[in-house]
C-alpha cells in the first residue's frame, strides 16, 4: 500500500520532461559504472532516477533564472547557449555524484569513495579536487531538499515477488527473481522502443499526436506497471504454465488490467526477440 501510495502521489506530481535524462547511453553509463565499482543491484536504478530527477530541478532552476532576465530573441538563444553548455561541462560530474550518493543509501558494503571517484574522473581527463566533488553532492542534495532517498522499480518488484509467494504461486524463487533484474535492466536500456510500441498498441495507431504522446507520459513513468509488467514476462519466459494465473495474481494485488500486463509483456518480449510477429 505504501508504494502504491508513492507511486501514484508521483505521478500526480510528474514533470513535462519526466524521463528527459533516461537516455539509454546516460543509463548505460551509470550500469557500466555501478558494475566497475561492484554496487548492488538497487544502488545503479536508483542513481539513475537520482540524476533523471536532480538534472529536471537543475535545468528548470537555471532556465527560470535567466528567463527572469530581460532581453530580446537574440539575448533569450543566448542565455539557453549558456544553460546548455554550464549544464554539458558538469554533467559527468553530477552523474558520478548521483552514483555516489546511490551507493551511500545502500546498505552494501561497497561505497564509492571520493577517492574512487576521483580518479575515475581523472581517468577521463577531468581535474576535479575533492573540493569540488563534496561541492556537487551538495548541489544534488540541496536541489532535491535532501529528498532522495524514493524507491527504485526493483523495490516493487521484489516486494510483488513476495506477495506472490505468500499467496501460494509456486515460482522458482531464485531463477525468477535474477530473471526479473536482467529484464529490468532490459527494459530501462531499450526503454524508448518498449514504450513506444506499448502507446502504439494502445491507440491503435502507429503514427501518435503529440497529444497521445504527452498523456502517455504516466504510463512510461509507472513503477508499479513496469515491475508487473517484469514479473510477467520472466513468468512467460521461465515458467509459462503458471503465466496466466501469476497474471491474475499481480491484477487482485494491483488493479493492473490483465490486458495492460499482456500488453506490456508482447512489447518486452517483442524487443528481446526483435521480431514484428505477433
Amino acid at each position: 500500500i505504501h508504494l502504491a501510495t508513492e507511486n501514484e502521489q508521483y505521478l500526480s506530481e510528474l514533470p513535462e520532461q519526466a524521463g528527459y535524462f533516461k537516455e539509454t547511453r546516460i543509463v548505460e553509463f551509470i550500469f557500466l559504472l555501478s558494475e566497475k565499482w561492484h554496487l548492488d543491484q538497487s544502488t545503479r536504478y536508483q542513481a539513475v532516477e537520482l540524476l533523471e530527477r536532480f538534472m529536471i530541478k537543475q535545468v528548470e532552476q537555471m532556465c527560470g533564472d535567466r528567463g527572469n532576465a530581460k532581453g530580446g530573441d537574440q539575448g533569450q538563444r543566448s542565455s539557453w547557449s549558456s544553460v546548455r553548455d554550464q549544464i554539458t561541462n558538469t554533467f559527468v560530474l553530477r552523474l558520478v555524484s548521483c552514483v555516489q550518493l546511490a551507493s551511500k543509501l545502500s546498505l552494501h558494503y561497497s561505497r564509492v569513495t571520493s577517492d574512487t571517484a576521483l580518479t575515475f574522473l581523472q581517468s577521463l581527463k577531468y581535474s576535479y579536487t575533492k573540493q569540488e566533488l563534496l561541492e556537487s553532492e551538495l548541489a544534488v542534495l540541496n536541489t532535491l531538499h535532501f529528498h532522495i532517498n524514493v524507491s527504485t522499480p526493483l523495490a516493487y518488484v521484489e516486494l510483488l515477488l513476495e506477495v506472490l509467494g505468500y499467496n501460494g504461486c509456486l515460482l522458482p524463487a531464485k531463477p525468477l527473481h535474477q530473471l526479473c533484474v536482467q529484464l529490468l535492466d532490459f527494459c530501462y536500456l531499450t526503454r524508448e522502443t518498449i514504450y513506444d510500441t506499448l502507446l502504439k498498441i494502445a491507440i491503435e495507431n502507429s503514427t501518435p499526436s503529440k497529444l497521445q504522446i504527452a498523456k502517455f507520459l504516466t504510463v512510461k513513468e509507472d513503477f508499479m506497471l513496469l515491475a508487473v509488467g517484469v514479473i510477467s514476462t520472466g513468468v512467460f519466459i521461465l515458467s509459462p504454465g503458471h503465466w496466466e494465473q501469476v497474471v491474475e495474481h499481480l491484477n487482485c494485488i494491483t488493479g493492473i488490467t490483465p490486458q495492460s500486463i499482456l500488453e506490456f509483456s508482447y512489447a518486452v518480449v517483442r524487443r528481446i526477440v526483435g521480431s514484428t510477429t505477433p
